[in-house]
């Protein structure tokens, strides 16, 4: 990887709290934003969820097995697309490495819909990240249980709220087309978004 820009040299100097991956992730945006501000319209922040919010992903640190598989009402990565139809992911819950091209890491995190039930079926919300900074809260009550303790401690800075909202988190995790921050797609869409295979390309500025 040393042909591209890599935004985060090291997982370790990144702000992680485990069962927080959309804090995790609106603090890498806001690291870029500080740090490397022209390198921020080409980020995204990556929600992956669907309707009954059970989304199978492969490769996960809190997965089980050889393969390392885990079920996740919804996961955040973060993405930055270095050139045209080339993009790194930097998932700090993965077992991938730090950061995966988008290839690998799809095929590897998520493989197929083919094999699983429909209900099942990944689905994706990609948002600038500059949108994500701007639009992002919340207030955690997801991770509070009925009498108010915590189910995983909360990240030791104050919760991200805006000047209208203290809590959109929802918002983001809703897979409704045409609602909600940036833009839904399936997994075969999300794919076509943001992966040409090397040939395709060739052939494509071949007919330019």
């Amino acid at each position: 990887m040393t042909q591209d820009f890599i935004v985060f040299p090291k997982v370790g100097e990144c702000s992680y709290v485990s069962c927080y991956c959309e804090e995790n992730v609106w603090k890498l945006c806001e690291q870029v934003k500080k740090n490397n501000p022209s390198v921020l319209p080409k980020c995204y922040s990556v929600f992956v969820s669907n309707a009954g919010r059970t989304v199978p992903l492969w490769r996960q640190k809190a997965g089980r097995g050889d393969d390392k598989v885990v079920i996740w009402d919804y996961h955040v990565f973060f993405m930055h697309c270095v050139g045209q139809n080339r993009c790194l992911v930097y998932d700090l819950d993965t077992t991938l490495p730090f950061p995966t091209y988008f290839h690998k890491y799809v095929t590897e995190t998520f493989r197929s819909d083919l094999a699983l039930r429909p209900e099942h079926h990944r689905v994706f919300r990609v948002i600038p990240a500059e949108e994500y900074l701007a639009e992002f809260a919340s207030d955690r009550r997801h991770m509070r249980r009925p009498d108010n303790t915590w189910i995983k401690p909360p990240p030791p800075y104050p919760p991200i709220a805006t000047s209208g909202t203290s809590h959109s988190l929802d918002d983001f995790i809703c897979m409704t087309p045409g609602k909600g921050p940036g833009t839904v797609h399936s997994l075969s869409q999300f794919v076509q978004q943001f992966y040409k295979p090397p040939n395709l390309q060739q052939t494509t500025q071949q007919n330019q």
